[in-house]
């Protein structure tokens, strides 16, 4: 199936206009979670110790979450609520978020000590892992790794060349100092960061059905 970047950007468009201000609530009270996280490697002593807790226990579980409700207000249109943010704390969800976000961290950052360009190339392969963690949580960690290494599988390019085509808005949000990121480009861009997966996850589905009709016949 052909990437089609333009009609991933048209339909978060069209989520963000249905869902504007919940959308906007939402993604800066994630911004506020994680500077209170970063916050905390400033304070002295005790914060050191506070900051290591919420980057390891913490930090993973709200970004994990933060990326679902992304998918979910992209896919159904959804609005985001206050509750959503903290969907990756319930049940076994959190052991299984946490293992395979550090575990993904772990590979990504091993690949970027060999060069510049195969970091980037495994951050790509990787990407999807977030997703499919709260999205496909019968799914394990290590797996979860190899499934958005085939779900990127002759994508990593588009995606790529996708992520690109944002540096101007992230420009404009730059020079306004963050106004038009908060209230504008950060939605947007992390809705389409969300329609990749749907896009990948239908494909991906697609095949699957294709596969098993195959051996059917």
């Amino acid at each position: 199936m052909e990437f089609q970047g333009s009609v991933i950007k048209s339909y978060a468009k069209k989520a963000l206009s249905a869902n504007y201000w919940p959308m906007v609530g939402f993604c800066l009270l994630y911004y506020v979670f994680v500077f209170a996280i970063n916050y905390l490697s400033k304070i002295p002593t005790v914060g050191n110790g506070l900051y290591f807790i919420a980057l390891v226990f913490v930090g993973p579980i709200i970004s994990a979450s933060f990326t679902l409700q992304l998918y979910w207000t992209y896919h159904s249109g959804e609005a985001p609520k206050v509750s959503h943010l903290f969907e990756g704390f319930k049940g076994h969800r959190y052991w299984h978020v946490i293992g395979g976000t550090w575990y993904m961290t772990l590979f990504i950052f091993l690949w970027s000590l060999l060069l510049f360009i195969p970091g980037i190339i495994k951050s790509i392969a990787y990407s999807m892992t977030p997703y499919i963690l709260m999205d496909q949580p019968e799914i394990s960690a290590t797996d979860a790794l190899k499934k958005s290494m085939a779900m990127t599988k002759g994508y990593k390019w588009d995606i790529f060349v996708f992520y690109l085509s944002f540096i101007g808005w992230l420009l404009l949000a730059g020079i306004t100092f963050g106004i038009v990121g908060i209230f504008y480009v950060i939605p947007y861009y992390t809705l389409s960061l969300a329609g990749i997966y749907d896009f990948l996850k239908s494909n991906d589905t697609a095949a699957s059905t294709a596969a098993e009709e195959e051996i059917t016949e």
